[in-house]
């Protein structure tokens, strides 16, 4: 009885072994950095207080008569929103892909009022970040 002979992967094969290890590397090389997130987180949590806080008008009404161009206030805030976002972030780096989850606020602005709280969970694959989930609980007039 004689062994069977080893052959040589078909090319297809070998084609689609490089196709996908080279995709691998791709995403590996790709995978947004936290800095990347920190960009993101900034622009998100615009968007979300935006539509909260203005949008809602969710601020006691001596605030809304004090506050002129609500949007371009909290948009000014985008530098600092972003560092804050960093600072209560926790990212798991999967090598090809990372995953995101920032929750921020809760905190008492004045003893009667409360900042929502927001989590937002997002997917960073690819130089690209994708939010997965987004919520807020709404602050609190006490």
């Amino acid at each position: 009885m004689s062994s069977p002979r080893w052959r040589w992967p078909s090319a297809t094969v070998a084609a689609a072994v490089l196709v996908v290890a080279g995709s691998c590397a791709a995403l590996f090389m790709t995978n947004p950095t936290r800095d990347d997130y920190q960009d993101f987180a900034g622009e998100t949590l615009v968007n979300l207080a935006t539509k909260e806080v203005c949008e809602r008008q969710t601020l006691p009404m001596v605030l809304q008569l004090w506050i002129s161009d609500c949007p371009r206030l909290i948009a000014d805030q985008e530098p600092a929103l972003a560092l804050l976002a960093d600072q209560f972030t926790r990212r798991w780096n999967l090598g090809l892909a990372s995953v995101y989850v920032t929750t921020v606020g809760g905190q008492n602005l004045l003893p009667a009022l409360r900042l929502p709280r927001y989590s937002v969970t997002s997917l960073g694959l690819a130089g690209q970040f994708w939010v997965l989930n987004a919520h807020s609980d709404a602050g609190k007039l006490e």
